[in-house]
This record gives structure tokens, C-alpha cells and sequence, in this order.
């Protein structure tokens, strides 16, 4: 059985709070143990992340992009290893969705290290002749990142990577049932030649390490993928800091009376079904114009039957895990 640590100023370590089992939610089976983190854990690595920026910040955008370049090499060469990670972890189908997610993951640090190179400045008129303003944008410093479950690796990713890339320094604290996957991308990031303390990994519960991390003095900025009611929660602890927050809602899927039909039941299919249904973009409500509502909902039933698979995640035909 793997056992996952804490990844704090370039090493890894144990929690001060022991070892939590990671448990399968397809197979009921633990098949790893990860390291729980604390407060204390989290002084460490705000401590960390906090000597580590300056530096980081300061070296040219060119590196932190080639810092990214190295990242995804880490990535597509363990691609299999992280989609196996991912399956076993969270539950999502292997074929039909971890390696997307694996290969969206590559594609934020590609789209951080593009950004990086090319961040804009401004020179604002002056009221003065002689005088020329620049306006710049400059690290923030310290950024935490706590993410969800139903997207281990990109919703952790979409906002550390161009923290990142920015020149800031990070502590990422992830959903606690999805800890053991996003370990392994841990490592991967371990391995790509940060400097110590650029990025830190604390897994623990959201109501300890998670409002320890926002929370935190040392933090400049937070950042956090969630559902209304914690994001709230997290806004209010983490007030007075930069803040970017993705919670749940989404409008409802609209279909008129001259729709396509066969592109909206494809386009049904997917936002309704994607991640088991688990996911902050799912197809929760459809308004359907009253001319084609039974057309549509024979269509929606049927294709559901012949494309929707159940099944053990690991097996290629499987589209929904159990």
C-alpha cells in the first residue's frame, strides 16, 4: 500500500495529525494511506512559501515558463500513472474521462507558462508633461489554493498553475477524499526543478488546514473551487485578501422550438453526465419548448440507454463509474 506525505519547502513529511486510509469509492477497498495535516502544518508551509517568493518573483518570466515546460514533461510522461491514480481515487471512468482530465491538466501549465512570458503593463497619461506613469503587475506573494473532489488535478491546477507562473509561491490544500491522486501530481511537480518552497502540498480536513490556510497572515491571495455555501465561509475568513472564487450555480440548458435535436441530446448527454453528474457546468435543468418536449425527452431516454455504461471504471467500455 502507497503511503503519501506532506510536500513542504522541497521535502516530503509526514502530518502531524498521522496517516488517513484512502479508500476507493468504486471498489470500497484502501489502497493508500496520506498524510493529514495540521495548523502547525500549515505555519510551516506559509513559513516556506513566504521565504521562498522573493526570489521566485525576481527571475525572469522565460524560466518560471520553462518551469512549467518541465512540468508538463513530468505530466504526459506519467500520464498513465495519473490517470490510474485518478480512477482508483475519485471513481471517474479511465478511458472516457481521467485521461481527458490528465491532458487538460498538461494543457493549464502549457497555457500559465504562455501567459507568464507575455504579462502586460500600461503607461496611463500624466498630467504632466515631463512625467511618464507605468503601470505594471507585480506577484502577490503567498497564494492558497484549496480545490474539490470532482476535479482533482484541474481545478487545483487552474489556479496554481498561473499562480505560479505569476511569480507567487503556493500552498495547496486539497479535497481530503481526493488527496492520494493529487499526491502523485505532487510529485510530479516535486520533480520539476522548483526552488524549495515555491509550492507546497498539506492535504488535511477543509476545517482545519483549509481555514488555517486562508486564513493565514503570511497569505496574500486565495484561491478557491467549491459550492456556494463554503465559498462563502472561505471568503469571510479569508477577508482582506485577493480572492478568486468559483463556486457552484449554472443556468439551464434552453432549447426553442426549431432546436436541433440530435445536437441537443449529444450536448445533453455530456452536461448532464460528465463526472457521474458531479460537476459545477452539469445539465441540472432544461427548458424545452413545448412543440419538441416529447421529442426530445424520447431522444434524451434513448440515448441514454445505448451510450451510458455503469461499471467498473477501469474497463474501457465503462462511461459512468460505480
Amino acid at each position: 500500500m502507497r503511503e503519501h506525505l506532506l510536500y513542504i519547502n522541497g521535502a516530503w513529511r509526514g502530518g502531524r495529525a498521522g496517516p488517513a486510509a484512502a479508500v476507493s469509492p468504486s471498489s470500497g477497498e484502501t489502497f493508500a494511506s496520506v498524510a493529514t495535516g495540521t495548523p502547525a502544518d500549515i505555519d510551516d508551509a506559509v513559513a516556506a512559501a513566504q521565504a521562498a517568493w522573493p526570489d521566485w518573483a525576481a527571475a525572469s518570466p522565460f524560466d518560471r515558463a520553462a518551469c512549467c515546460q518541465r512540468v508538463i514533461a513530468g505530466i504526459t510522461g506519467r500520464r498513465e500513472e495519473l490517470a490510474r491514480a485518478l480512477t482508483e481515487d475519485q471513481g471517474k471512468p479511465l478511458a472516457a474521462e481521467a485521461y481527458d482530465e490528465v491532458d487538460e491538466l498538461a494543457e493549464y501549465f502549457r497555457m500559465a507558462g504562455e501567459d507568464a512570458k507575455r504579462r502586460e503593463g500600461g503607461l496611463p497619461a500624466s498630467t504632466s508633461a515631463g512625467r511618464r506613469i507605468l503601470a505594471t503587475r507585480v506577484p502577490l506573494g503567498v497564494v492558497a489554493v484549496v480545490s474539490p473532489w470532482n476535479w482533482p488535478y484541474t481545478m487545483g491546477a487552474e489556479l496554481f498553475a498561473p499562480a505560479m507562473a505569476a511569480g507567487n509561491a503556493v500552498v495547496w490544500v486539497p479535497a481530503p477524499t481526493t488527496s492520494a491522486c493529487c499526491a502523485v501530481l505532487a510529485d510530479v511537480l516535486a520533480g520539476a526543478g522548483l526552488p524549495a518552497g515555491v509550492f507546497n502540498f498539506v492535504p488535511g480536513p477543509g476545517p482545519v488546514v483549509g481555514d488555517a490556510l486562508v486564513g493565514h497572515p503570511g497569505v496574500a491571495g486565495v484561491g478557491f473551487v467549491g459550492s456556494v455555501e463554503t465559498g462563502g465561509l472561505v471568503a469571510a475568513r479569508a477577508a482582506g485578501k485577493a480572492q478568486l472564487l468559483e463556486l457552484g450555480g449554472n443556468g439551464p440548458m434552453v432549447l426553442l422550438e426549431d432546436a436541433d435535436l440530435a445536437l441537443a441530446t449529444e450536448a445533453a448527454l455530456e452536461a448532464a453526465y460528465l463526472c457521474a453528474g458531479q460537476s459545477c457546468t452539469a445539465g441540472e435543468r432544461f427548458l424545452v419548448h413545448a412543440a419538441v418536449r416529447d421529442e426530445f425527452v424520447e431522444r434524451v431516454v434513448a440515448a441514454t440507454k445505448a451510450k451510458v455504461r455503469l461499471g467498473n471504471p477501469f474497463r474501457p467500455e465503462t462511461t459512468m463509474g460505480r
